[in-house]
């Protein structure tokens, strides 16, 4: 099946992605647009989990420390934007805007979603498998 080679789940990740991130840019969809940019959201973490279970099931280390990773990068920059975002209405309207757009580009899955409680449980998810599948592969190994 075209769905266990990791090289293809890589990159229909990527594509999911940067579709998401492209998507987060429509201002305040509504009715039925609006559920299927969380749909895509949603599924968007679907190449992942599937890339998470190749890797457990052929003890790929490399991939597994990748996507652990990626989801604490993705985590921790989000926070860090979200709150930056916050102190950016003590200076301009500007500094706020280019930090929202920079959020979109960290946070793509989030912003097109737009239910970012969605986005959240599956980086950490995402986070928590990758941690739970390494440790049961042997030694944990740093970033």
């Amino acid at each position: 099946m075209i769905l266990k080679d990791k090289g293809i789940l890589k990159s229909l990740w990527l594509g999911m992605y940067i579709l998401s991130a492209l998507l987060g840019l429509v201002p305040s969809p509504e009715g039925a647009n609006k559920w299927l940019l969380a749909a895509l959201g949603t599924l968007f973490f679907l190449p992942p989990a599937l890339l998470l279970y190749r890797c457990y099931r052929d003890r790929d280390r490399k991939n597994l420390t990748l996507l652990r990773n990626l989801s604490i990068l993705s985590l921790a920059a989000t926070l860090l934007l979200l709150v930056l975002n916050t102190f950016s209405l003590l200076f301009s309207e500007a500094v706020g805007d280019a930090l929202y757009y920079i959020l979109i580009f960290v946070s793509a899955p989030m912003i097109c979603c737009q239910y970012w409680v969605i986005s959240l449980f599956g980086w950490a998810a995402i986070l928590w498998c990758s941690l739970l599948f390494l440790k049961k592969t042997g030694k944990i190994s740093h970033f």
